[in-house]
């Protein structure tokens, strides 16, 4: 996969003002440039392409948090170190309000319910399994439809653990559907159908929360209802 062009990186832009920027992270691209290889070389990340999202100011924005590579979606940027900061904050302290959307294999037997399991982080390759050692952690979920053999879910993290929604989903035998690390039954082929749907920042006391939603990528919507796949994001706003 390679860098996106300025053109293509600001055309993912859902929403902006003057302090931040939210993309629309496409699935497949890393957010931070991997390490570099014996070769001398690394492979691309989002974070290449953000000098183009300078918008007249000195430094470009940087990532506020972060989603995993083959996770698409909302995915919030500090315009400069004071804004930064602040964001930051407020995902660490899980006063973000995110919401996903996840394809996961079987169908529920209930339509809706949390996940309050405890994850600790294990080697080799780097993946949360459940365990009473691991840091707390909760993952409410609905269920949106049944499609087929699969289900369509929002789901909401409480907490901001590594890979939560697919360890989560996986330890109640719902496995997202594309999850190579976390799947142990049912159709894994193609890409992980996890999308970041909405988020829903507190940013400023005296302006209404800002919030934004990023549409379904392609491979995500050729499995969702007519209704769902043709939604897409609010205009970005200008700075």
């Amino acid at each position: 996969m390679r860098a996106l062009s300025a053109a293509e990186i600001q055309a993912r832009l859902v929403y902006r003002d003057g302090l931040i920027l939210i993309l629309d992270k496409p699935a497949g691209l890393p957010v931070h440039r991997p390490p570099s290889t014996g070769t001398g070389r690394s492979g691309v990340s989002l974070e290449d392409s953000f000098e183009h999202l300078r918008f007249g100011l000195p430094q470009p924005p940087a990532l506020a948090h972060r989603l995993d590579a083959a996770t698409s979606g909302c995915l919030a940027l500090g315009r400069h170190r004071k804004a930064l900061a602040a964001l930051s904050a407020l995902f660490r302290d899980n006063k973000v309000e995110k919401t996903y959307w996840a394809l996961v294999f079987g169908r529920p037997t209930e339509a809706a319910g949390r996940i309050d399991l405890a994850l600790v982080r294990h080697e080799g390759p780097p993946r949360m399994v459940p365990g009473p050692a691991g840091l707390p952690s909760l993952t409410e979920w609905r269920l949106l439809a049944e499609l087929g053999d699969a289900s369509w879910l929002e789901v909401r993290p409480r907490s901001g653990r590594m890979h939560q929604i697919r360890a989560h989903l996986a330890a109640i035998g719902h496995p997202i559907l594309g999850d190579r690390l976390y799947g142990t039954s049912g159709p894994q082929a193609g890409p992980l159908q996890l999308h970041a749907r909405r988020l829903v920042i507190p940013l400023r006391r005296s302006r209404p929360r800002i919030d934004v939603q990023a549409p379904p990528p392609p491979h995500m919507a050729a499995r969702l209802p007519t209704t769902a796949a043709a939604g897409t994001p609010e205009a970005p706003s200008s700075a």
